[in-house]
């Protein structure tokens, strides 16, 4: 049977009849149906090119993105693996539809859409066949959004030809946009609006209805009116200029087509008048400032001042306690030392303030380039949290008395350490604003908003001003002549309060792993807490007293083994990227949830709003404090959601703990940059109205008050 096997093979491979492996070609969703393909006439041969394709039959309302999704979104993406000598190119997109809703629209793809992609084959390729593996992600939209990552596996004849999907190829050539001769372009910025203006375009193209499909996000509106005038025989065409716009591309490519057109025709053109890099950055901060009046000299004060208050209102957040207990016992301890007190709490200030500097200018930094990042992004990385998980459970342990961190440092270090306690007033300033950033308190979200839409100077001011304020509490304390005089004098009890704010060290591990299991599962989690058992044993052996030299050794080693051992075992389960996707995708496929809150997307609020259904969206992450408070005091109050339920307000949440470029977008756009942030979209109303981030059934129910209720017809409409 074995030889009867591999003769068909080869029967199959010199007739050119492609095979597919297990699980195949073919994958299919309840939205979609993809299909990998392949289009090689003159076969996979040396030097030869050939195309891949992916073939995505939408089912009805369904629909998947292109290279610029529009209002929101997300592209198609593909990753192939190939043998030696097969390269893959560049998707060559069709031209897009633009799908409105409500007041916003997206550029992507309904019915049946096959997205080619060249195959080029070296000189030195000699296989017999072509083995092709495709990694396919996508985002698949009705009224409510879902992320989808499909695999796929083909075998391919290399001296035969492949075409039996020839018509569908061919109906995406047709398909492409096209550069045609003659045609030339040239943009300008005039105010608010682009201009564009067209010469050689083929008689044909007369009247006054084009859509223009720009590939560069958020320059112009999607959503926008496209004015079509005729200036002797060019076409200007004029489309508002995107609201969230942070870019002044000198060249934009576009494609231009008509309503109903197959395919467009493709655009290269320059774009003079942008506005100086200054001038763009003051008028990016008054449109995207929260509160009036935050852009110029006066707003800067305002912006300052408020940060300074948020800073001072951070001490308040749970997540910062226990840090405050580390400063209660160093000033405790130096109680009678006015001289140390100060030095200490310049320390702490400088290490907070630097901190906080630090983490902005990173920020900005990152976003500047591109990467679509907000307040606290430190805590959406799983390998940050595991590892404050780690430093939270040493500080305990340590606190507890287990070991002293000098035993694990080189003796350098640990007379440097010994030399200048100063150091230790620093870092601690430093982990304070680590587990504290993600706090977003009152006053602070205004602030941080405009900071990130300002210059350079005027941002990092702010984040200064952040960070004095958190620190200022400690700072007076310290510099004030009497408040040592509060403190109890040092004795017995030092050692008793010393164990007893190991626990807060502990809770917040318990935090954080929850933050975890979030992010990458139970499984994920799970590896993480066998990591501190490990990590606990280990400073176990390293803090054992009344050993001797040998036995210490022995012992330490056997705990080095074992947190290697560990670690080895949970790094793969520790916050992957296929844990992530399979965490998803099986939250996904999960029944639905009794609750009334449901998944946010911009066509879900563009949808109800469409529909003149009051939506009210709770931005939130599992690693900020403050918004599992207010979801457990505030959002889950049945009460509420029954009130809420009467006035037919649409629930969506907007989950952030992991990395979300939309969700961060959104943000930015409603002048935020961290969570939480309650957003409520009252019946016509244009724009949302934000809550204080600490949030009471009260507000609420003051915010709602004059929304009108719903009646049970209604409500079934909806």
């Amino acid at each position: 049977m074995s030889t009867f096997r591999h003769l068909l093979l080869w029967l199959l491979l010199l007739v050119g009849v492609p095979v597919t492996a297990a699980p195949g070609a073919t994958v299919s969703t309840p939205q979609v149906r993809a299909q990998l393909v392949v289009h090689a006439p003159q076969g996979l041969g040396a030097g030869k090119t050939a195309w891949l394709g992916l073939v995505i039959r939408h089912e009805p309302d369904w629909h998947t993105y292109w290279k610029n999704s529009g209002d929101s979104g997300l592209p198609t993406q593909l990753t192939w693996q190939l043998p030696a000598g097969a390269t893959a190119g560049e998707i060559q997109w069709p031209t897009p539809k633009r799908m409105v809703v409500g007041s916003l629209a997206n550029y992507g793809y309904e019915g049946t859409v096959l997205l080619p992609v060249p195959l080029t084959m070296s000189e030195g390729f000699s296989g017999q066949a072509l083995r092709v593996k495709l990694q396919a992600d996508w985002l698949v939209c009705k009224q409510e959004c879902i992320p989808q990552t499909c695999e796929f596996e083909l075998i391919v004849p290399a001296n035969a030809a492949s075409t039996s999907d020839a018509a569908l190829f061919e109906r995406a050539f047709a398909a492409q946009p096209k550069a045609l001769a003659g045609v030339d372009a040239q943009g300008a910025i005039d105010g608010e609006m682009l201009a564009v203006t067209l010469r050689g375009l083929p008689s044909a193209w007369t009247g006054d209805a084009f859509e223009f499909f720009p590939e560069d996000p958020a320059v112009v509106e999607p959503a926008g009116t496209i004015s079509a005038s005729r200036r002797g025989h060019d076409l200007v065409l004029r489309m508002p200029l995107s609201a969230q716009r942070s870019e002044s591309p000198a060249v934009m490519k576009a494609v231009l087509a008509r309503p109903g057109d197959h395919a467009g025709i493709a655009l290269n053109f320059a774009v003079s008048g942008w506005p100086a890099p200054g001038e763009q950055a003051v008028a990016a901060s008054v449109a995207a400032s929260p509160e009036p009046g935050l852009a110029g000299g006066t707003g800067l004060l305002v912006a300052l001042a408020l940060a300074f208050g948020g800073g001072l209102l951070l001490n308040l957040m749970p997540c910062v306690f226990p840090i405050l207990s580390l400063k209660v016992l160093s000033f405790a301890r130096h109680a009678g030392d006015r001289k140390a007190l100060v030095a200490g709490g310049l320390a702490y200030t400088a290490g907070v303030v630097a901190s906080f500097v630090g983490l902005a200018g990173l920020l900005l930094v990152l976003r500047a380039g591109g990467e679509a990042l907000g307040w606290g992004f430190q805590l959406q990385s799983p390998l940050v949290v595991t590892v404050l998980a780690i430093l939270f459970t040493l500080i305990a342990l340590n606190l507890l008395g287990v070991f002293e961190f000098g035993s694990f440092m080189p003796s350098g270090i640990a007379t440097m350490r010994a030399r200048s306690p100063l150091l230790d007033h620093g870092l601690t300033g430093v982990l304070a604003v680590g587990v504290a950033s993600p706090c977003t308190a009152p006053f602070m979200g205004a602030a941080l908003g405009a900071a990130l839409t300002m210059p350079l100077p005027q941002a990092l001011a702010i984040f200064t001003s952040l960070g004095l304020g958190m620190a200022a509490p400690y700072l007076l304390a310290s510099a004030w002549p009497g408040f040592s005089d509060l403190l109890p004098r040092p004795g017995a009890w030092m050692g008793r309060f010393k164990v007893l704010m190991a626990f807060p060290m502990f809770a917040t591990v318990v935090w954080l792993v929850w933050v975890l299991a979030q992010q990458i599962g139970v499984d994920g989690a799970a590896a993480v807490l066998a990591l501190l058992v490990a990590i606990s044993f280990g400073a176990w052996t390293y803090g054992l007293s009344g050993v001797g030299p040998k036995s210490g050794r022995r012992y330490r080693l056997a705990g080095g083994l074992v947190v290697a051992t560990a670690l080895v075992w949970a790094w793969p389960l520790m916050g992957t990227k296929q844990d992530v996707v399979a965490a998803t995708t099986s939250t996904l496929k999960a029944p639905p949830s009794a609750s009334a809150w449901q998944t946010w997307s911009p066509q879900a609020v563009a949808n109800a709003r469409a529909a003149g259904q009051p939506v009210f969206v709770d931005f939130t992450a599992a690693w900020c404090v403050t918004c599992q408070v207010n979801k457990r005091t505030t959002l889950n109050d049945a009460a509420l959601q029954a009130e809420l339920a009467a006035k037919g307000v649409r629930l969506l949440r907007a989950d952030w703990t992991n990395r979300d470029p939309v969700i961060t977008q959104e943000l930015a756009r409603l002048g935020c940059s961290g969570v939480p942030v309650y957003a409520l979209y009252g019946p016509g109303a244009a724009q949302a109205d934000l809550l204080p981030e600490i949030l009471t059934i009260a507000k609420v129910r003051e915010a709602i008050a004059h929304w009108p209720a719903v009646s049970s017809t209604s409500k079934d409409s909806l």
